[in-house]
């Protein structure tokens, strides 16, 4: 077996790879590899051929491939080594990659740090369990965007959504200008889950209807999906009797939802949050493995591809500090505990640094709030940082940078994060 040594690994070449790679090269660290399982770089953004892309990053509005383009060159123009068509197999404690291609066969790589950019998934049908039969035409909706986008293929011409995420809002206005008749995108929550520039942009500005508290309770149809049926529901998200209709659809897209992909991340027994389905990580964004980072979707999954690419950078910034054994740690595992309306935070744990850096939080909000103040508070309830902000909502990903000064500040073991009523637009 082959055996290639790197002092940087990245597994997976989509935006969060590539952003890391690059920053990685651009604070000196030459010898770094990307590991790639689809034909080129670029991951998801490949089929994103909608606008929306870059306008935190680059300050201009950017199609998904317009967007990997940009990184897609500067890695060529690295020299920066990449295995594509690669499936990683196995990872192993002491930082070595078993993966395999066409062209190599079985190899190994031997890394001093491990990036993980894996990306994510989508839910299927057996995710929630739609009763009924089992017909053709019953895909999900990022499955359909690169039938349409890349392999000029069109799922069908009567179209139900179920589930407002993004890429199913994105898939609404996409079928839409193909010529589908976009019957309805049903939600089972009372408020979208997507962007809100996307319900603005994809549903309102076509009149594609949006059905919330309802869901889909049966599919119908034999050799190909007939149509569904749809019914409200109560606050337990349980059908309400009498409720229900039929909508007549040869297509079914669904939108319910993204999993980060860890099954590599589980082999090397990196603890999972059961909240993001991601890895549990400090501000470093370093996973319980030693020296392996997460970013990305793979950690938890993102509105905004800026931010992705953001959260590269930190993640690399860090893997670099490692491999120069310069990664020195003052205090460890100061816990960061969910209060009111908060559903995730990443990080889960701070490790305060020597180096005096601001921390990025992301977070998301449970349930959708107008004028509201974002509190970080030590265990005898002293605010060490507030933030108002005048809507949330949980499809928007919040993001908060702690400076040092408040770091520093924190003497207790955990601090709690608390979404309150009542805070004023700053």
């Amino acid at each position: 077996m082959q055996k290639y040594n790197y002092d940087l690994a990245v597994i997976g070449g989509g935006p969060a790879g590539l952003g890391a790679a690059l920053k990685a090269y651009d604070e000196g660290i030459e010898d770094i590899v990307i590991l790639e399982r689809d034909f080129e770089l670029g991951g998801i953004l490949q089929q994103c051929i909608h606008n929306g892309f870059g306008l935190h990053y680059f300050n201009e509005e950017l199609t998904g491939p317009e967007y990997a383009e940009r990184f897609i060159d500067k890695v060529n123009a690295c020299g920066i080594d990449k295995f594509l068509n690669t499936m990683v197999l196995n990872l192993e404690k002491n930082k070595k990659i078993i993966a395999v291609n066409s062209k190599m066969g079985v190899f190994a790589v031997n890394a001093k740090s491990i990036i993980l950019a894996m990306g994510c998934r989508e839910r299927t049908r057996e995710n929630i369990s739609i009763p009924g039969d089992r017909p053709s035409g019953v895909i999900t909706a990022g499955t359909a965007q690169r039938y349409v986008n890349m392999e000029g293929y069109m799922p069908g011409r009567e179209v139900v959504i179920l589930g407002s995420g993004d890429i199913g809002l994105i898939m609404a206005r996409r079928m839409h200008l193909e010529g589908a008749d976009v019957k309805a995108v049903i939600e089972i929550n009372p408020f979208s889950s997507g962007l809100t520039r996307n319900v603005v942009q994809c549903l309102d500005d076509f009149d594609i209807p949006l059905k919330l508290n309802q869901t889909i309770t049966k599919i119908n149809g034999r050799e190909r999906i007939e149509s569904v049926e749809v019914s409200k529901v109560d606050n337990n998200f349980d059908p309400v009797p009498d409720s229900t209709y039929s909508i007549k659809c040869d297509t079914l897209l669904l939108s319910i939802g993204l999993i980060p992909e860890n099954e590599l991340s589980e082999q090397l027994s990196i603890k999972i949050d059961k909240k993001t389905n991601g890895p549990v990580v400090n501000e470093a964004r370093e996973t319980s493995a030693d020296g392996v980072f997460a970013c990305g979707n793979v950690l938890h999954v993102h509105d905004l591809v800026d931010w992705v690419t953001k959260e590269s950078e930190i993640a690399a910034g860090y893997s670099v500090k490692y491999i120069n054994n310069n990664y020195n740690i003052k205090e460890k595992n100061i816990e960061i505990i969910h209060g009111k309306n908060v559903a995730y935070s990443v990080p889960q744990k701070l490790d305060v640094f020597n180096d005096k850096s601001d921390v990025e939080v992301y977070l998301r909000c449970r349930k959708p709030k107008k004028n509201v103040e974002i509190r970080f508070v030590d265990n005898n309830r002293n605010v060490l940082f507030k933030k108002s902000e005048r809507y949330i909502k949980p499809g928007e990903m919040i993001n908060i940078k702690l400076s040092s000064e408040v770091i520093d500040s924190i003497k207790s073991e955990s601090i709690k994060i608390d979404i309150i009523p009542g805070g004023k637009n700053e």
